[in-house]
């Protein structure tokens, strides 16, 4: 029997004179998602993506899995091919969705024809066809409100396609075709799901990770490594820098206000994040904060630190509550490492009363009395270790 994957579009589905580009890109995606898995032909037709293994060696049940983590695809289906006259359909039926139906109690068919040349109206397919089930299948009734299964049956240009239930998709657009960004990827739960986010609205993403060794430990560094590996199921390969940051943040310490020391650090950030960005390609910042979260992140701190640099700063998370992040969180699996009790640099020297209202004068004339940070900003940034994540 022939058996494929149905990738349905979702929102790119009304791209219009655009919607070419944007499908050529999910399809590029997950060729090269699937890559190691065998052969498979991707191709496109009436507003759904089709993957077909061309050898029997071809992993369908992790090709599956791995496509539902392929931003653009609203939803997915595994379908059996068969010729578009009834008898077939009701055979290849009765075979395909046997394990499905016998695990059931009640169902329903849904049947669709945008081939208007077949015999059949959609009506009278979903009832001819589910008489021929409830024959082979008597344990089962019919419910067409809250049916444990949906059988599917959708008779299209070329073929008939036979599917069980849709899973939902990752939504969102085709990675690649809004620009590249890069994350400001710390240990905690909020800046992964700031990426996934980002991602998901067609970003390709890079991250920057801030270490300040000895202060943060190496285990906290590979936390890190390990929040990317998580992400880039869902991001595709990307770029993960390590930015040695303990000089400027010392420098920091020693010479800033402490109540601003949060603001000036966040700030310092920043401007090697733009140089870092500037010099691989990526147009804007993404970073994890929520309003009011905590100190650093008060309308006035965020005034304050977006002053630092010239890139546009995207926050995704800027209206979300902390259970709502951590619902992201736990959906890409990346919530019991982010957990992990190892500090990262955001975490270290803060002041045990920072100023939650900041003026950007005050925080410039912080700056002006340390007049060697600049360059020990050059130096952090030109020290990043660069990492593959892939």
């Amino acid at each position: 029997m022939r058996e494929l994957i149905m990738a349905y579009q979702g929102e790119m589905a009304l791209k219009g004179l655009n919607r070419k580009t944007f499908e050529v890109a999910a399809m590029k995606t997950i060729r090269r998602r699937l890559t190691d898995l065998g052969r498979f032909k991707v191709y496109d037709a009436q507003s759904t993506i089709y993957v077909e293994p061309e050898d029997e060696s071809a992993d369908m049940d992790e090709a599956y899995a791995r496509m539902q983590k392929v931003f653009g695809i609203a939803a997915l289906s595994r379908a059996a091919v068969c010729g578009k006259n009834f008898d077939e359909i009701c055979a290849v039926a009765k075979e395909y969705l046997a394990e499905t139906l016998q695990g059931a109690k009640t169902f329903k068919v849904v049947a669709r024809r945008s081939d208007k040349t077949f015999p059949m109206t959609s009506m009278e397919l979903a009832c001819e066809l589910g008489a021929v089930l409830l024959d082979a299948f008597p344990h089962l009734t019919v419910d067409v409100h809250h049916p444990d299964c949906q059988v599917f049956v959708e008779i299209r240009d070329y073929a008939a396609y036979v599917h069980p239930d849709k899973v939902k998709g990752a939504g969102g657009m085709p990675t690649s075709t809004s620009g590249k960004a890069s994350v400001l990827l710390s240990g905690g739960i909020d800046s992964p799901a700031a990426a996934w986010m980002m991602a998901k609205r067609g970003l390709t993403i890079q991250g920057i990770h801030f270490a300040s060794p000895p202060y943060t430990s190496e285990r906290a560094r590979q936390k890190v490594v390990d929040l990317a590996y998580k992400l880039m199921p869902w991001t595709g390969p990307f770029k993960l820098f390590v930015v040695p940051f303990t000089e400027p943040q010392v420098y920091i310490r020693d010479h800033g206000v402490p109540v601003l020391f949060t603001v000036l650090m966040r700030r310092s950030m920043m401007r090697v994040a733009e140089k870092l960005s500037i010099r691989y390609g990526a147009d804007a910042l993404i970073t994890g904060e929520s309003l009011a979260q905590v100190a650093s992140q008060t309308l006035k701190a965020i005034v304050c630190t977006d002053a630092a640099q010239e890139l546009p700063v995207l926050r995704p998370l800027i209206g979300m509550d902390k259970s709502e992040i951590t619902d992201i969180a736990r959906r890409i699996d990346t919530y019991d490492i982010s957990i992990q009790p190892f500090e990262d640099c955001c975490t270290i020297f803060t002041p045990p009363h920072p100023k939650t209202r900041p003026s950007l004068e005050e925080i410039l004339a912080a700056e002006a009395a340390m007049p060697e940070l600049a360059a020990l900003e050059e130096t952090a940034a030109a020290g990043a270790e660069k990492l593959h994540i892939e």
